[in-house]
């Protein structure tokens, strides 16, 4: 069973709730299709319910009538989920006109539904921006406790099985932050490790990357890793975490027993953490394509409920995966 089917698998029997909130696409809709007669999700729809049944029916879609539907212009909740939000954004200045105004959005309303325990996740993006995906998440259901920032990771699968977990490498960030300080390269180690443990099945074993290995050069660079691996260990002191390490010293077990003698992760981490965007992009890249592996992701993580964003240029099969793989971070480990 690969990996992806694994998660689908696991998606069933956790029988979580996810909401859509483009329900008026075509390639949304098509996927909350599959998912139902797959059973990986219970689907949440944001719309006008004619539209979505008149849409479904064009399509030739048998399982739209078992999703849930919420209509913002009829939605028993809607005026409770302003206050709501008023009460959660008055300090910035919002006012209860806003406010009603926003919760009509679908992404605002779609964020809503989450806070208020009505699902327990959420997938957009294939027809917003990542920033409109983002912003009323980080509004209104903002990060995991104790976490400072929101994060990606790619799960990369190898075909060489002797490197990570049977081949499975998470490789972090990728494709959020562009130059994190320590605290928030320790956030998305931990970040990243729960990611490991909900996606993967895995006990992770996480090694922060540098260009040196213990000491064997001096920089600022080397100095914030340092740092991050010292505050990662203060924050989850039972994550298995080492770090400063290059990568052949995190990843070849001959090379991490002679640059790194008595690490516990040294040549067997599964999780990879760059000190940098530029870095993290470009070494999936290279692994991706060099190498032949297979990079599921990104996922974003570090958020207090699973919200994933998508590509605007995503497929249905694309969002069928990712609706599986926020049930999965719903279900936690």
């Amino acid at each position: 069973m690969t990996l992806l089917e694994s998660i689908h698998e696991n998606a069933k029997k956790l029988n979580k709730r996810i909401v859509l909130p483009e329900a008026w696409e075509e390639r949304t809709l098509r996927a909350a299709d599959i998912a139902i007669s797959t059973k990986i999700a219970q689907i949440t729809l944001i719309g006008d319910e004619k539209m979505i049944h008149a849409e479904a029916e064009k399509f030739g879609l048998k399982n739209i009538a078992k999703a849930t539907i919420v209509n913002p212009d009829r939605f028993h909740r809607m005026d409770e989920y302003a206050e709501m939000l008023y009460n959660l954004r008055k300090n910035k200045g919002m006012t209860p006109e806003e406010a009603k105004k926003l919760v009509k959005d679908p992404l605002y309303l779609g964020v809503m539904l989450i806070k208020s325990g009505e699902v327990d996740g959420e997938v957009a993006g294939a027809n917003n921006a990542t920033g409109d995906v983002f912003r009323p998440a980080l509004q209104i259901v903002k990060t995991m406790p104790g976490i400072s920032i929101v994060s990606s990771t790619f799960l990369m699968l190898l075909k060489d099985k002797s490197f990570g977990e049977d081949g499975l490498i998470l490789f972090a960030d990728c494709a959020l932050n562009p130059d994190p300080d320590a605290k928030q390269l320790a956030d998305i180690a931990i970040a990243t490790a729960h990611t490991a443990r909900a996606l993967g099945r895995i006990e992770p074993r996480v090694a922060m990357l540098s260009f040196s290995t213990k000491g064997s050069a001096s920089h600022p660079l080397v100095d914030k890793v340092v740092e991050a691996v010292k505050i990662a260990k203060q924050i989850a002191p039972d994550l298995k975490i080492d770090g400063e390490l290059q990568a052949d010293a995190a990843l070849i077990e001959s090379i991490g027993k002679k640059k790194a003698p008595g690490s516990e992760i040294a040549g067997r981490a599964n999780v990879l953490i760059f000190p940098d965007l530029q870095s993290g992009n470009i070494a999936y890249k290279l692994v991706q394509r060099l190498a032949g592996a297979e990079a599921v992701g990104p996922v974003t993580q570090g958020m207090a409920a699973p919200i994933n964003d998508l590509s605007r240029g995503c497929s249905v099969d694309d969002i069928v995966n990712v609706i599986a793989i926020t049930a999965n971070q719903a279900g936690g480990v």
